[in-house]
């Protein structure tokens, strides 16, 4: 080997050193740096995990809820136990209420017109033991104006028909008749039986005879 040659190996084997040198101490310094960044992250997420309250597993909270909902539903399911018991107790109420005025409804009247039956049997035996008619006729109509009296304080009023305007909503038509006075034409002239009203509503029509 020539001596330039020696020379020129040598110098190419110590640029070669240098540059491993010079790796080594790169790739030393970048270890060292990522040991830091390690400790750093290491220390951070340390002061995350004692900072940050402590929470339960998704688990958990699952089933504390669902506890919740439970007891709300058991709340919910009593409130409309008692809510139907309360209203079928009403509503047994209500039924036997009405039953008990559909019985009675009547016993006000039937109460008061039990002096008119007094005075009826009072007046039978009138009948049977005297033969004085003025009087027989005056004890039957005290009886008679008696019993108007009694059924219009409780509400009952007689309606007026002769001479009126022949009116469906009051009068039941019996018959027609031919009549000479043409003002009376499609009137009421006579009153087969006679309507009522009680509180002023219709219990009964007229029947009555219209005139033509």
């Amino acid at each position: 080997m020539k001596f330039a040659d020696s020379q020129w190996f040598l110098r190419h084997f110590d640029l070669k050193r240098a540059l491993a040198r010079h790796l080594y101490k790169e790739n030393a310094n970048s270890n060292i740096m990522e040991e830091k960044e390690m400790e750093n992250t290491k220390e951070m997420n340390t002061e995350e995990t004692i900072n940050t309250p402590a929470t339960k597993p998704q688990s958990e909270e699952t089933q504390d809820e669902l506890s919740v909902l439970k007891a709300e539903l058991a709340e919910q399911k009593d409130k409309f136990i008692r809510l139907y018991a309360d209203f079928d107790n009403f509503k047994r109420r209500s039924s036997k209420e009405r039953l008990e005025y559909m019985q009675t409804a009547g016993r006000d009247v039937i109460q008061s017109l039990l002096e008119v039956m007094d005075d009826c049997d009072r007046a039978e035996k009138q009948l049977q033991n005297s033969e004085d008619l003025k009087q027989i006729r005056e004890g039957v109509m005290l009886v008679f104006n008696k019993l108007r009296n009694t059924l219009t304080s409780k509400g009952l009023k007689e309606m007026k028909s002769i001479g009126e305007e022949f009116n469906v909503d009051l009068h039941e038509a019996i018959t027609e008749i031919p009549v000479a006075d043409e003002k009376m034409k499609g009137k009421v002239v006579d009153e087969v039986e006679k309507g009522y009203t009680l509180n002023d509503k219709i219990i009964r029509f007229s029947k009555v005879v219209v005139g033509k």
